[in-house]
């Protein structure tokens, strides 16, 4: 469950997909839940942020704050009643107590912790103090770690057999001064009251996991399967995904041209593998194929220049039919005024050479708009363009009769077909480089192709 504490970046949104994966793979609900009790790095707009990027992608939540559902409200900040309830009966039973202690009184025990080389741990002085204030004075709820060493142990799905003994852990935070529940306490609740089977997050919760089993066994209640899923790494590996190396928002992933079809192929690849050399996935496929036993252990490594590779091979498998329409906000100004039809002509030409969707001005610019005029040609190249424009003025512009005429004229200037193209190429095109040149000519047309060809002969 995200906090809505800043953007939805590629770790939460690969997390997000293999939960979303699982879930369809077996039949289940995906939940989006709200986890906003830190109100100290609340950000407004992040709920949004969040709801948005899983709908670009197309991992709509079956239930959410936003769709509803049977076990809600989904916002932990509207769930404040039920967690007193819970925190009540486990304030009864001895396993949560009252702590007042300033925070003043803690940092000096932190220090002294640290100046004598050992981990921090509250020292239980509200539990075994004769002089308790009240309940109405500001204070925290702590869980009870029980007294008596035993080890805590479950069954990783991703992880396999992990273990800690309760003498390594504090008593931690459960409920805050502010009365909003820690993470810990807050989704070890929601959890059990939603019904939640398997919960698939980052490894970095793995130390809190043991707090999380000893509040399910203070409860009586059933844990989880637990899942924890590598970290996503930079490109070079040993440090945390950083915003120059990809940490985007999905937001920012489709404004510069990639494919939601391309980002959850490659997000699904991120620490994830179905056992052979394939490399580009469906939807459909990723649903069927996730498993579990395929996530790895080991850190997941972001290389954008991977991701560009993906991205072009699904640009290139739509026809340019149904890619045109996702163009829009890519093309040059000028190309939205004209017809659907032509568009689809040149995407089809450049469609080969695409890696993402900013490509499109760059390579198609000449199709809408005119070039700017090269240095006047020497005589023998003006010569040679006044042959070409003579012979396309008679062609009816089909590809069969512009490669039959200007192969013909090739021979007939004896030629080399490429010395005879690249100068019709550079004063059509602007460029040393194009598709086609039949092709481009023929989406061109001939009124284009023989003003352009009159412009630069003089």
């Amino acid at each position: 469950a995200p906090s809505p504490t800043g953007l939805l970046h590629i770790g939460g949104l690969r997390s997000a997909l293999f939960n979303w994966l699982w879930a369809n793979h077996q039949n289940g609900t995906f939940v989006l839940r709200l986890e906003d009790t830190d109100r100290t790095r609340f950000v407004a707009d992040a709920e949004a942020q969040i709801s948005q990027s899983l709908t670009l992608l197309g991992l709509d939540p079956d239930e959410s704050p936003r769709s509803g559902g049977p076990y809600g409200p989904y916002r932990q900040s509207e769930r404040l009643t039920i967690y007193q309830e819970y925190a009540k009966k486990l304030i009864e039973q001895g396993s949560l107590y009252r702590c007042w202690c300033s925070q003043e009184r803690l940092e000096d025990l932190r220090q002294q912790a640290q100046s004598q080389g050992r981990a921090f741990k509250y020292d239980r002085h509200c539990l075994l103090s004769q002089n308790q204030k009240s309940e109405h004075d500001p204070h925290v709820l702590r869980f009870r770690v029980p007294a008596e060493p035993t080890t805590i142990g479950w069954d990783d799905a991703v992880r396999g057999k992990l273990s800690v003994t309760t003498d390594t852990l504090d008593d931690f935070v459960a409920v805050k001064a502010d009365g909003y529940p820690t993470y810990h306490f807050a989704n070890v609740v929601d959890d059990h009251l939603m019904k939640i089977s398997d919960v698939l997050r980052a490894d970095e919760w793995i130390p809190s996991t043991p707090k999380h089993l000893l509040l399910y066994q203070a409860f009586g209640w059933q844990a989880p399967v637990y899942a924890h899923l590598p970290a996503v790494q930079g490109p070079t590996g040993g440090k945390k995904l950083s915003k120059r190396d990809g940490a985007q928002s999905v937001r920012d992933y489709l404004d510069d041209g990639y494919l939601p079809e391309a980002l959850v192929s490659f997000l699904a690849t991120l620490g994830w593998n179905d056992g052979t050399t394939q490399e580009i996935f469906t939807v459909a496929e990723l649903i069927a194929k996730f498993s579990l036993d395929r996530v790895q252990k080991s850190p997941a490594r972001f290389d954008k220049t991977r991701l560009t590779w993906v991205n072009g091979k699904f640009l290139r498998s739509l026809t340019a039919t149904s890619l045109e329409p996702r163009c829009q906000q890519f093309w040059p100004a000028i190309a939205r005024e004209t017809p659907a039809k032509y568009r689809q002509a040149v995407l089809g030409l450049v469609q080969d050479r695409l890696e993402t969707l900013k490509d499109l001005p760059g390579l198609t610019s000449f199709f809408f708009t005119d070039p700017q005029p090269a240095a006047n040609p020497d005589t023998d190249t003006t010569a040679v363009l006044r042959q070409a424009l003579e012979a396309l003025q008679k062609s009816d512009f089909s590809l069969a009769d512009l490669e039959t005429r200007l192969r013909a004229l090739s021979r007939e200037l004896h030629m080399k077909p490429g010395q005879l193209f690249a100068p019709i190429r550079q004063v059509v095109t602007g460029t040393k480089t194009s598709p086609g040149l039949f092709e481009t000519l023929h989406v061109l047309g001939k009124a284009t192709v023989v003003r352009r060809l009159e412009r630069a002969c003089g």
